[in-house]
């Protein structure tokens, strides 16, 4: 949701806007259980969730409303939260802080408005919210909870053993996980989130799948008959974050390979190409360290290759983004390996995939392909299709100068950087937007004349920089 919400203000719904159809949401969901001139107290924390209920306050003038703020106003942490508080304070309104647990005194109301912590809370509840909640489950009183019950862990489920229990939740846009198994009334409020913020990808995306630290070492399986392919996904696994990068390639281009770029660490094998009795020994190493692999950038098509392939991931469990030559074998493999599949228009077509030039029309019918597949897909095109089988996004950036020869590949390493910390359709669609937007950031100053390896230095900014995402 905070990624939904993040793509909605991209896509001009301001948060403010919708903060205000969240508040008056809550209002009326105050108003189904509670007569006109009842007391109302609201406890607010310092979040958005607080934003929400301060808004509520202004559309409940039929009754005896007072808001405590856990904490200083001073520190509430959004701008937009601290501007719906000032307005109470301006407009007049019964408004109290509580600057520590002892001077918390919950008043006495018909109903009590839990608006103190939203979700991706876990472990039991600190002070001074621990009191308030306490207090609150204590009141003889009707309490309507903000989105989650305060203490209720929607990411993990790790719900605080000293959570509110409340009889009604009015939350926002969607159920959150977990919710339908509480003892209370569920409202999910349409707070006009336009449906684009869900099937677009935009900066939402990128901040649920942006590496917190420096971390993971792909494993590039690649080269052979082409040699900058496999250097391209190793060298964009860097830029996206990761620590290392190391590619398995023939002893006769490994050289070549490494003289892309000193940072790589090539690993040579004797065979001219990629051998099933060789796949065996890499199948060794990516179990051993349990890295993402990429499986395909310049493979080729010889037969013992793709065997080779087959083997590869038949045998595998670990997590895999599988790229050019290596996606003819997808079809026909069993495999307990979490994959990520990258194929182009034309490779989609030949795994069995839609026909067609525009992704975007056909995209249910990838989504039905990748659902029979069983592992994602980000069929690349103008417009990027990335699905599961059940969900599916759309990324829009990129530029037709990405026609060039190895923009597929820088693709495949920044998702294998992404799938380090990130669930598979997070990386791929997020990867995807990265890759879009690398491109236009090339684009504007050289249209179309940019080449992959340009890609490269332009990754970390979209990923981690200030500029417009």
């Amino acid at each position: 949701m905070a990624a939904v919400d993040e793509n909605a203000a991209a896509l001009g719904v301001a948060r403010k806007q919708l903060m205000e159809s969240s508040g008056n949401a809550v209002a009326r969901a105050v108003r189904d259980v509670a007569e006109p001139d009842s007391s109302v107290a609201i406890v607010a924390g310092r979040g958005n969730n607080g934003g929400d209920a301060f808004v509520a306050v202004r559309f409940l003038d039929g009754y005896a409303v007072s808001t405590l703020l856990l904490g200083r106003p001073e520190n509430i942490g959004t701008e937009i939260s601290r501007e719906n508080w000032a307005a109470l304070e301006q407009a007049d309104y019964d408004v109290r802080e509580v600057r520590d647990s002892s001077g918390f005194d919950l008043p006495e109301a018909d109903v009590i408005v839990d608006a103190m912590l939203g979700t991706g809370i876990s472990g039991d509840l600190r002070e001074p919210v621990a009191t308030a909640a306490e207090a609150i489950n204590d009141a003889d009183a009707t309490v309507v909870a903000v989105d989650v019950p305060t203490g209720f862990d929607a990411d993990g489920g790790d719900h605080a053993g000293n959570r509110v229990e409340a009889d009604r939740v009015v939350t926002f846009h969607d159920a959150k996980p977990g919710l339908e198994d509480l003892a209370a009334e569920i409202t999910v409020a349409d707070i006009g989130i336009p449906a684009a913020a869900e099937r677009f990808v935009g900066p939402g995306d990128l901040s649920l799948a942006r590496p917190v630290g420096r971390d993971g070492r792909p494993y590039v399986i690649g080269g052979g008959p082409y040699t900058g392919a496999p250097a391209l996904a190793a060298q964009a696994a860097l830029r996206a974050g990761a620590e290392l990068s190391f590619v398995a390639a023939p002893e006769s281009v490994a050289g070549e390979i490494q003289g892309y770029a000193e940072d790589l660490i090539v690993q040579p094998y004797e065979e001219d190409v990629l051998t099933p009795e060789r796949a065996d020994e890499l199948l060794e190493t990516a179990r051993r360290y349990d890295n993402p692999v990429v499986l395909g950038p310049g493979l080729g098509t010889a037969d013992e290759t793709l065997e080779a392939a087959r083997r590869f991931l038949e045998s595998y469990d670990g997590r895999v983004v599988v790229d050019a030559d290596a996606l003819a074998v997808v079809p026909d493999v069993e495999t307990d390996a979490t994959l990520v599949c990258t194929p182009n228009r034309a490779e989609l077509a030949r795994m069995g995939g839609p026909d067609a030039d525009d992704l975007r029309a056909v995209a249910d019918e990838i989504e039905s392909f990748a659902a029979d597949l069983g592992h994602v897909v980000l069929a690349k095109g103008a417009d990027d299709v990335i699905t599961d089988g059940e969900r599916t996004r759309i990324s829009r950036s990129g530029t037709v100068g990405m026609k060039v020869g190895g923009t597929g590949d820088t693709l495949a390493g920044i998702v294998a950087a992404l799938l380090e910390g990130a669930e598979p359709l997070e990386a791929a669609a997020a990867g995807a937007h990265v890759n879009g937007l690398a491109g236009e950031r090339l684009a504007d100053g050289n249209g179309h004349g940019f080449l992959a390896s340009e890609l490269l230095g332009e990754i970390p900014g979209v990923l981690w920089g200030d500029a417009d995402v």
